[in-house]
């Protein structure tokens, strides 16, 4: 059955939507006023719901083939968002190139919660591409994490720990990459709505830094939509393939 069933829009105007409001910080009435310009009628709260769904479903079908690239070293930090009025803690991993590694929304910020952030991190990577550095700030819990991950076998024994404030410097510019995006949100209602939508915002990030370049069949901006399409199964409909055929053959071939 079609992703797209009952929406009552293409799924590449969902899509593209959905791309758009996650990768240029946009508010959603500056989307629907967007698409309006396009001779689109849509209304913003209907967008809303379309990144409510298919950001984090996003997200899912996307999430193996953005393993970052073997790095033994992770940066690990916790940035502050604002939910429902309360401040909340988005956990994030970067490898040492800035590749995105792993995210959590938490609310509250604990040794805890940095725990099963490390644990969740580690657990999805395969043997040969878990850290044999991790870099955090002077935060207490990601020590006292760690130790109790060791003790119950759930991490390498030899990891070292090193809580250096400043070689989180580059994750520290990747959260306000990010809050960029977040910006024009205003804050979100609940965690479930935050969480969503952060999703659509960290995979979207991932494509700018060329974790899924390996898996975009064109170059760019177009290689991008073609991953997209893909995951939904919009490039299996006639039409779409020969769309993608035509501007495969309008590409220059290298010389």
């Amino acid at each position: 059955m079609s992703d797209f069933k009952w929406r009552h829009f293409k799924g590449e105007t969902i899509l593209q939507c959905v791309r758009w409001y996650c990768k240029y910080g946009l508010s959603y009435r500056d989307l629907e006023e967007i698409m309006r310009e396009r001779g689109i009628e849509v209304d913003h709260t209907t967008i809303y719901r379309w990144v409510q769904h298919y950001g984090p479903e996003l997200e899912k079908r996307l999430r193996w083939r953005y393993r970052p690239a073997i790095s033994g070293t992770w940066h690990v930090d916790e940035t502050y968002i604002k939910v429902g009025g309360d401040w909340k803690y988005l956990y994030r991993a970067i490898s040492k190139d800035g590749d995105t590694i792993d995210f959590f929304l938490s609310p509250t910020r604990s040794t805890a919660m940095a725990k099963r952030f490390l644990s969740k991190a580690i657990r999805k990577m395969k043997l040969a591409d878990s850290p044999h550095t991790i870099n955090t700030d002077k935060n207490p819990s990601y020590g006292v994490a760690l130790k109790e991950m060791k003790l119950a076998g759930k991490c390498d024994p030899n990891i070292l720990h090193r809580q250096v404030k400043y070689l989180n410097n580059g994750l520290e510019a990747d959260h306000g990459k990010l809050k960029r995006l977040i910006y024009p949100v205003r804050g979100f209602k609940t965690m479930k709505t935050a969480y969503a939508t952060i999703k659509g915002f960290e995979v979207m990030r991932m494509f700018r830094k060329g974790q899924l370049r390996a898996w975009q069949r064109f170059p760019g901006v177009k290689g991008e939509v073609y991953l997209v399409e893909k995951v939904f199964g919009i490039e299996d409909d006639e039409a779409s393939r020969e769309f993608w055929h035509s501007l495969y053959e309008a590409l220059p071939t290298e010389r």
